[in-house]
């Protein structure tokens, strides 16, 4: 579990968070949204400790990361994987030596076993056939996995995704949608995710924090999202006329639901 108490953070006069407060819970894809400079980045640098606040807490499983030393951050910094919004693959390396690597900066494994190890997360995400094969050579969504493999390959307790669907089609999406959830699940990992893509929020948002202006506007679930009544979180995530209409035959069929329920009941009275 990650708790963020009251976090805020300028640069000059220039108020970015303005006092951000939630808890990300373990087991759970805890998604961070909102348009662009509504202080997303700057928050999740600052939970992975790239920007100090200046004021606020941030606590790892009741731990403040704020006053560690640096000896007592690169030990919590080895417990926490990041999925980067271009996958940040070395271009250089082999599938499997980029998964390799941070196997290679901080375990004391013998060869076999980083080599074993990679396997195993290789194979978690569906890419037995690709460990000799260069990032040129693969998709743009197998190299969102082998990002993946690599991001959990530490047995990481804590998980970050910057835009994991970014560049890639609707299908794809769905796919690396549900292996992070998975991950996330079958882990048991703190899973943090900031994204754009509202099909992400919909299938995978346990717990949703909407930003806006370095502010907390709003917090739920990816149910309670649809039937929310804020106005500017209701502009963003149904820009389009396709979603407002898709919202609207969602609600009716929840109301649906809810009117055939109660007649259901009322027949077994």
């Amino acid at each position: 579990m990650i708790e963020i108490k009251n976090v805020k953070k300028s640069f000059g006069d220039r108020v970015i968070l303005d006092g951000i407060s939630a808890v990300m819970a373990t087991g759970k894809c805890n998604l961070i949204i909102g348009t662009s400079g509504s202080g997303k980045t700057v928050l999740t640098k600052c939970i992975v400790g790239l920007f100090e606040p200046d004021e606020g807490e941030i606590l790892y499983d009741g731990a403040n990361m704020l006053p560690m030393d640096n000896h007592e951050r690169k030990v919590l910094r080895q417990q926490i994987g990041m999925l980067f919004q271009g996958s940040a693959l070395f271009d250089s390396m082999t599938v499997e030596q980029n998964v390799m690597f941070p196997l290679n900066m901080f375990s004391a494994l013998s060869y076999s076993d980083r080599k074993k190890r990679v396997s195993e997360v290789l194979d978690r995400v569906n890419l037995k056939e690709a460990h000799k094969k260069y990032p040129a050579e693969i998709s743009g969504g197998m190299k969102k996995r082998v990002g993946i493999a690599r991001a959990i390959v530490l047995n990481p307790k804590y998980l970050f995704c910057d835009e994991p669907n970014s560049g890639l089609d609707p299908q794809t999406s769905l796919l690396i949608d549900k292996l992070i959830k998975e991950i996330t699940t079958d882990y048991n990992i703190t899973t943090i995710v900031v994204t754009h893509d509202m099909n992400s929020v919909m299938e995978i948002g346990d717990h949703i924090v909407y930003l806006f202006q370095g502010k907390k506007e709003w917090e739920g679930n990816n149910k309670e999202i649809i039937f929310n009544k804020n106005e500017r979180l209701n502009k963003f995530i149904f820009a389009s006329e396709f979603l407002q209409d898709a919202k609207d035959m969602r609600m009716l069929e929840m109301k649906g639901k809810i009117s055939n329920d109660r007649n259901m009941d009322e027949m077994l009275k």
